[in-house]
Order: structure tokens, then sequence, then C-alpha cells
């Protein structure tokens, strides 16, 4: 009986398809925003992250070191087909622009964040969405 529990469990879970790195890059000069960047690494070469919709980013809700500066998300999502869908080059990591919050504790702090994104594979004819939890270490000067 366990075994057939640990098996449900683990078919329940599904395949990972990606795993993903965030890290925060301070701003290039005094004055422009900073970024989260992510990274996704593929388990099955024929799945692939969609470039519509694009991936975001949503800040911890409890966090108060970052400010979301992406453009709002739109208000629609359009079907996505894996036959005409266009994929990101996940060579290249994601931006998300973000800010350091006026008044956020100096030092090295913890921000939790999550990753939605789509993604599809044409071999096997289907599109998912995928949403992973990740945290970047700022430090704040």
């Amino acid at each position: 009986m366990r075994l057939a529990l640990l098996v449900s469990v683990a078919l329940a879970a599904g395949p990972q398809h990606f795993s993903l790195t965030a890290k925060f890059e301070p701003p290039a000069k005094a004055g422009a925003n900073a970024s989260i960047a992510v990274t996704f690494s593929g388990t099955d070469p024929d799945v692939h992250i969609n470039e519509t919709p694009a991936p975001r980013v949503k800040l911890g809700a409890e966090q108060a070191v970052l400010l979301d500066k992406q453009p709002p998300a739109p208000d629609k999502i359009q079907p996505y087909d894996p036959a005409t869908a266009r994929y990101l080059d996940i060579a290249l990591p994601v931006y998300f622009p973000v800010a350091i919050a006026q008044g956020a504790p100096k030092g090295a702090q913890s921000v939790p964040a999550s990753v939605t994104y789509f993604y599809c594979s044409k071999r096997e004819g289907w599109c998912r969405k995928g949403t992973t939890d990740v945290a970047v270490t700022v430090d704040v000067p």
C-alpha cells in the first residue's frame, strides 16, 4: 500500500521541465533601474518557454526591499498553440525591472518572488503554465 501511495504522489507531481536561477543585478548607473535576471535550464530539448505571454515575476507581498517596475500584465491572455508559438532563447537570461524601495533595510536582504511562464512541447502538442518560487539576495547600500 505504501509503494502505491509513493507512485501516485510521484505521478501527480508530473515532470519538471525547467529549473530556474535568479539573481539581483544592481543598476549600471545612478538613477537606472535594477533587475532580477532569471535563467531557465531545460530538462527536455523539445520543451520551450513561450515569448507570449511573456514570463513575469511577482515579488513576495511581505518583502519591503524591491519595487516592481514591470509594465502591467495584459488583461487577457490570448490562446497559444504549440504549432505557432514563438520561443525564448533560454541561453540568455530574462530580465525583470525592479528598483530598491526607499527605506529598505540596509545590508544583504533575501527577497522572495515567483516566476510565472508558459511553455510548450511541439513534439507532444501541449502547452502549460509554470510557476516557480525563487529568492534573490539584494545588497542594499
